[in-house]
Order: C-alpha cells, then sequence, then structure tokens
C-alpha cells in the first residue's frame, strides 16, 4: 500500500493539483483539525472538495481522528515548538484512538494525507503515515 502526504502551505494551486494528480492520489484525507479556516484560499473544506473532484477526480475525506487537539496545537505554539514533545504526545493520542483498527485500511490506499505544513519532517501527517506503517508494515510512504 502506498500513502502519499502533501501540505499546501508555499504551494500554488496549481502546483498543488498537478503533484496529487500526478502522483496517481485517488483519494484526499485531510487530517487537519481545523480544515475551514487556512491561509491559502483552495485549502478550505468545501473548496478544496469542489477542486479536487473538478480538476484531479479526487475524492475528499477528513478524518480529524488522525488530527492533534486543540490543546497540543496550542501547547507546541507556547513551547517554542518543542518538536519531539509534541510528536511523542501526538503519537499516543493516535494509539488511543487506536485508529490502525477503527479506521477503514482501503481507504488510505492511494490516497494522501493533507495538512498545511510545508515540509513533512515536523508535521503531523508524516508521523500519522509512519503509525499506520508501523502497525500495518506494508505501508510505502511518499511525500508530495
Amino acid at each position: 500500500m502506498r500513502i502519499f502526504t502533501i501540505g499546501f502551505t508555499k504551494k500554488t494551486a496549481e502546483e498543488f493539483f498537478t503533484r496529487l494528480s500526478s502522483a496517481g492520489v485517488r483519494r484526499l484525507i485531510d487530517v487537519r483539525l481545523n480544515n475551514v479556516s487556512q491561509l491559502a484560499g483552495f485549502s478550505k473544506r468545501d473548496d478544496l472538495r469542489y477542486f479536487l473532484k473538478t480538476i484531479c477526480d479526487i475524492e475528499y475525506v477528513h478524518l480529524p481522528e488522525f488530527a492533534p487537539t486543540q490543546e497540543m496545537l496550542d501547547d507546541y505554539r507556547k513551547a517554542n515548538h518543542d518538536w519531539e514533545a509534541y510528536a511523542t504526545r501526538f503519537l499516543a493520542l493516535i494509539a488511543e484512538r487506536n485508529v490502525e483498527n477503527t479506521v477503514d485500511r482501503e481507504i488510505f490506499r492511494d490516497s494522501c494525507l493533507l495538512c498545511s505544513e510545508a515540509e513533512a519532517d515536523h508535521c503531523h501527517r508524516r508521523l500519522a503515515a509512519e503509525y499506520l506503517r508501523d502497525r500495518w508494515g506494508d505501508v510505502e510512504i511518499v511525500h508530495l
């Protein structure tokens, strides 16, 4: 199984949708906590759903069980972006949610996890993808 990840920050709409389409993504899985008010206009939930379907014939799904809590986000910002502490808390949260057993595995096939961060290195979408790979074992992760 291949899971893609992408962030929309620092990407034009053209670059964003072209990357998804060129990679063969069939479904975009939004793992943001707040998916209605973001910096890029094309990334708001309803607009994104429309653009994905119209431009790329890609399905949109929001899975908030893969999003951090507001408290975690606030603490991360207040703690001068202590990535290690945030990553530890986030991984504990999705383990507690038992996401690998409560979400249909097939929804991830040729899907792409979306959040706002431009790069995957300090982003919860990477952590979520790696968590699933570690639990399911046969997952290839591709960051777009």
